[in-house]
């Protein structure tokens, strides 16, 4: 549930090397129960395996006096034998855990567990077989027997990470493909019983490689049935060396992405006679910020950032000096950055859009319906109330908004802790968010899923919340069910089936407005250190942290991402990793391998040049980011029909050669640039008020929260009082 710095539920560390700390039931000290075992050395080239059955020595319901007195003879498991191994045998581990009262007794037992696991060949410790999320290395190999079984190997360099394996491979091993892919990683909480701290219960060996396990028993079953397997995504594997694009490309050729160093000079040279500060969304087109990536080492005053950021930078810029803004994103964008300048006192300061034409949002244009202003009258009518919009919306529309409804703008990352603030300081609310659709249902079903947590767990998120009011909040709570972004939107089920099957195991990213399915995969991978859902800063700050942790364990790693938001973000990506892997190359020998996933269909991926191949390319050229091909389709069409989403063709009509067009007339004294500027509204409310004074009190009320965390006076005595009369 990694939304934002400011959530109590961080995120999580990645190891796997948590230990047992299960509450207090039995004697002190058992011997070890019954523990089922498949114990013969593994045979790359014989497909016929034996069945194992590890019986203790004792009678039934007696003790061995010896941990390790039990023998192993071999039987013949029919699948009908079997099918009821696999949770016998996870209860019996799980009360022979429980029975242990101390901790120091748990390790001992997972170290007795560690000593029985069969080795490893060398043969197998590959880096296809490494399991992801670990801190310690753990590899896993999968075979199937003559009988259709499942037959797994573990093996890991650490001992307790070891036990956690062998405690697996004993429920497992020998188990039918439908038993393995039945056992849920829930089924595994009873054995982390008590264990102090939800982050570190979930992330551990228990989950990531059981996700493994299912994995490649999917995957045997696929080959056995003959199945053709599903189509990999395209990716780009980022190293110390170079990019290496995986899978097929589309023809249609698109432009290179190596930054133009004589356009790089142009533009700096343009932006430092011209004092022109420039701020960027991350969903630019790749070329676009690779020239602004270059740039930015000689004129700092080019931002790239989230929607909410791009305002508060031009602020800045300004106070250093610039006299003019140009704002690569949508028209909302730019229209929140004039009315902050104004704000601020910078009304003299010209800025700039772009294009001579309207740049669109279809989340922002959801909002400018009448649909929504009846879903807002509604609002209206149950009091008291407070809209919670995304900040992903036009000024007009907060203005109007905010006169029915006291409103507060949110962005993908403070909606939660906006929300759970809300409700804790103003009895009796009702809360209407919109208009994004997917995020509104997720921030639903994230509640739902927080009633079944802990009192203890809730307060860590907000300290004013427990199952109980989170429960009693949850009929209050309403959002529009009629707002999507298109980049968004085509996260559905399709990409989501070939995520599952092939990409399970792999860290998984979401974007808060991704559909429920996405929304849901990503949130299952999080409990478990696997995941993030959030912005796109979240998005990009939890890659950088698992790539840094990566380069501390100084052991060569290959960590594959699947990036489930809108495909710009690949440069921000790449100059991020590249600067982590160039800082640890000259310290270090260690190898680390970053995939970046577009879950995307191929037909979504364009090479950038007719020599782009699928050797590996250099990412040099001086000190500029080379990327040899664009997860999109070519001539910037967007999302695509083939399966998931190229990129926004909003976004996209920020073009390199509409930018340093602006930039060459500044400033625009033969009124050039007319249709390109960023007007002030010079319309008013119902209420007779200026739409920009009117929509800039939601985003003054959220900055309020952030800077206190806390809603402001104002806005609480809006909500409790009769603010449709009397704003």
């Amino acid at each position: 549930m990694d939304f934002s710095s400011s959530m109590a539920i961080k995120p999580s560390s990645s190891s796997c090397s948590s230990l047992f700390a299960i509450s207090r039931t039995q004697n002190s000290s058992p011997k070890p129960l019954l523990f089922n075992f498949h114990g013969i050395p593994r045979n790359h080239q014989n497909s016929f395996f034996k069945s194992l059955k590890c019986i203790q020595s004792p009678p039934p319901g007696s003790l061995p006096s010896n941990p390790t007195s039990f023998s192993c003879s071999a039987v013949t498991l029919s699948p009908t034998q079997t099918s009821y191994l696999p949770p016998r045998k996870l209860s019996t581990l799980v009360a022979e855990f429980q029975s242990l009262l101390e901790p120091l007794d748990r390790v001992k037992r997972l170290l007795h567990y560690a000593s029985l696991l069969p080795p490893l060949p060398a043969s197998s410790r590959t880096d296809s077989n490494r399991v992801m999320g670990c801190t310690a290395r753990v590899w896993l190999d999968a075979q199937m027997d003559s009988e259709g079984n499942i037959r797994f190997w573990a093996d890991s360099d650490s001992e307790i990470t070891k036990g956690f394996c062998a405690c697996l491979v004993s429920v497992l091993d020998g188990a039918g493909p439908e038993e393995v892919l039945q056992l849920k990683t829930e089924d595994l909480a009873a054995l982390n019983v008590g264990l102090p701290g939800v982050e570190s219960s979930r992330v551990n060996t228990w989950h990531n490689v059981l996700i493994s396990m299912q994995k490649r028993t999917r995957a045997l079953v696929a080959q056995k049935e003959r199945k053709t397997p599903f189509e990999p995504f395209p990716s780009l594997v980022i190293t110390a060396e170079g990019i290496q694009p995986k899978g097929t490309y589309a023809e249609a050729q698109a432009r290179y992405l190596s930054p133009d160093k004589l356009k790089v000079k142009e533009l700096v040279h343009v932006l430092k006679e011209k004092q022109i500060g420039v701020v960027a969304h991350f969903y630019m087109d790749p070329e676009v910020q690779g020239i602004l990536t270059a740039a930015q080492k000689e004129w700092p005053h080019i931002h790239i950032s989230d929607s909410l950021v791009m305002a508060d930078s031009a602020v800045k810029m300004v106070k250093s000096g610039c006299k003019f803004i140009t704002v690569l994103g949508v028209d909302f964008m730019s229209e929140n950055v004039r009315a902050i300048l104004d704000q601020a006192g910078f009304g003299e300061v010209g800025v700039y859009r772009m294009s001579n034409e309207r740049i669109g949002c279809s989340l922002a244009d959801a909002a400018a319906t009448p649909d929504y202003m009846n879903y807002l009258e509604s609002a209206s009518n149950s009091l008291p109330s407070l809209h919670v919009v995304y900040i992903n919306t036009s000024l007009e529309t907060k203005a109007y908004s905010h006169e029915l409804v006291p409103t507060i703008t949110c962005t993908s990352s403070n909606v939660v802790p906006t929300i759970l603030q809300a409700f804790a300081q103003v009895p009796d609310l009702n809360i209407w968010y919109g208009p994004d659709s997917y995020m509104g249902a997720n921030i639903k079903e994230l509640f739902q899923q927080m009633t079944l947590v802990s009192d203890e767990e809730i307060a860590e998120i907000h300290p004013k919340h427990n199952r109980d009011s989170i429960k009693s909040l949850l009929p209050r709570l309403h959002y529009y069910e009629n707002g999507t972004c298109i980049v968004h939107h085509l996260f559905g089920h399709e990409v989501v089936e070939r995520i599952n099957e092939m990409y399970c195991d792999a860290f998984l990213t979401a974007h808060f407005e991704v559909p429920g399915e996405m929304f849901s995969l990503a949130m299952e991978a999080k409990r478990r250190g696997m995941g993030v859902v959030g912005s796109t800063q979240n998005i990009l700050d939890f890659i950088k942290q698992r790539v840094q942790e990566a380069l501390d364990r100084n052991v060569d790693d290959h960590l594959q991402f699947v990036l489930g938001t809108e495909s710009g973000m690949v440069t921000s990506i790449v100059a991020a990793v590249r600067s982590l892997l160039d800082s640890s190359n000259s310290t270090s020998s260690t190898k680390i391998n970053v995939e970046i996933v577009f879950p995307v269909s191929s037909d979504s991926m364009t090479k950038t040049s007719t020599s782009a191949s699928p050797a590996l390319i250099s990412v040099k050229a001086g000190d500029d980011v080379i990327l040899p091909v664009v997860p999109g389709v070519a001539s910037g069409e967007g999302c695509s029909i083939h399966g998931g989403c190229a990129s926004c063709p909003y976004m996209k009509m920020n073009s390199l050669s509409s930018l340093l067009n602006v930039c060459h007339h500044l400033p625009d004294e033969r009124n050039n640039l007319k249709a390109y500027e960023t007007e002030r509204f010079k319309s008013q409310t119902p209420q007779g008020k200026s739409i920009a004074d009117v929509g800039c009190q939601p985003i003054l009320h959220m900055r309020h929260f952030q800077a206190k965390k806390e809603l402001s006076e104002e806005l609480v005595y809006q909500v409790l009082g009769s603010h449709g009369n009397g704003k």
